[in-house]
């Protein structure tokens, strides 16, 4: 037999670690467990969004609308943008992916925050271009100023985590100005606004009206969050139409589910109420960080369903005694870990861990 050939893959993979999900959580004892390592929404799918997508599913013989037409019109008529200046993903994280493959290869640069998403130096990392990491500042938040330092003529993209995950503050209106002012207008900032529905700071400017008078601004959005649509995987960019045209190039043929598609209308029709789920997040958010803050933790002014404890090489140790009382939270070994906001219930177990670490 003639033996198989060695299979070539590119060299940029060779550096490549894989994206780490939160775990869910692992009990033997039978008490109730819980999961906040993923940012999800704890609640429930809305009876009308459920009713939609289980409609939908009876179609799944089916291929979905590629051009996700009636999603797209949603969205046009929700944020007051043409339809041209959209394109949606299974997720925002997609978009990001199919963004960076139109436009950036060896060679290039893209420079953002850090620590920020995890997939960021995944993504730029497949196109074979070079992370720029600037690290944040003592308090978590970006640093413009190094970051407008960081840009070169081999800079093609700059990604701006507003609010930043997985620490949790929001840019400002005053410092987001000023440095998009600063950044050639050859180079593209895309605001990756996952967590804006959560954002209550009011010195906070809105991406999609920057967007408008800005070619090389794009937004990036997402239904996994505020909407609680995780399981389905839908989220759209808002940018000029060169961008989006990009975009939509590189775009998974048929990558958003009828499902998905009619959740998410569901979702926009319904966005009232789904909002009041999100003031009651907010609500526990506040009271989470308050309760933290009164037992001597530093915490990060947080403008999302999260919070971020520096723990640094406490951090595994930490997430084990958590996971013990049967709750998941996301650990980055050696920096810190990432809390999501969930059910009342699962919020006291985790402060009865956390409060216990600082007496």
């Amino acid at each position: 037999m003639t033996p198989d050939p060695e299979v070539r893959f590119r060299a940029c993979l060779d550096d490549v670690a894989a994206y780490k999900p939160g775990r869910p959580p692992a009990r033997t004892d039978g008490r109730p467990t819980y999961k906040l390592s993923s940012n999800e929404n704890p609640y429930p799918p809305l009876p009308g969004v459920l009713a939609a997508a289980v409609q939908a599913a009876e179609q799944m013989n089916r291929y979905p609308d590629m051009g996700a037409v009636e999603l797209l019109e949603a969205l046009s008529a929700r944020f007051g943008v043409p339809v041209s200046d959209l394109a949606v993903g299974t997720g925002s994280v997609a978009l990001l992916y199919h963004l960076l493959q139109a436009t950036v290869h060896d060679g290039d640069e893209v420079v953002y925050a850090w620590r920020s998403f995890e997939a960021y130096p995944i993504a730029v990392q497949l196109t074979g271009a070079t992370s720029v990491q600037v690290p944040l500042t003592d308090e978590a938040r970006h640093d413009f100023k190094a970051m407008e330092a960081a840009i070169t003529d081999r800079t093609k993209v700059v990604l701006v985590c507003t609010p930043n995950n997985p620490t949790g503050p929001v840019v400002h209106r005053d410092e987001l100005l000023a440095f998009l002012d600063a950044v050639p207008s050859n180079v593209l900032v895309v605001l990756d606004e996952a967590y804006r529905e959560f954002v209550r700071d009011p010195d906070v400017v809105d991406g999609v009206d920057l967007y408008r008078d800005r070619p090389n601004v794009l937004v990036l959005r997402t239904f996994s969050k505020a909407y609680g649509l995780a399981g389905f995987r839908v989220g759209y960019a808002i940018g000029h139409p060169d961008v989006v045209g990009a975009i939509r190039k590189c775009a998974l043929p048929f990558g958003v589910s009828y499902v998905a598609q009619a959740a998410a209308i569901a979702s926009l029709q319904v966005e009232e109420e789904l909002l009041e789920r999100v003031e009651s997040l907010v609500a526990e958010r506040t009271r989470v960080v308050a309760t933290l803050r009164a037992s001597g933790w530093e915490v990060p002014d947080t403008q999302t369903n999260f919070v971020w404890l520096d723990l640094g090489e406490e951090t595994v140790a930490f997430s084990e005694a958590v996971q013990a009382e049967g709750v998941s939270v996301r650990p980055f070994p050696g920096d810190g870990v990432r809390v999501s906001i969930g059910e009342p219930e699962a919020n006291d177990l985790f402060l009865q861990v956390a409060c216990a670490w600082r007496s």
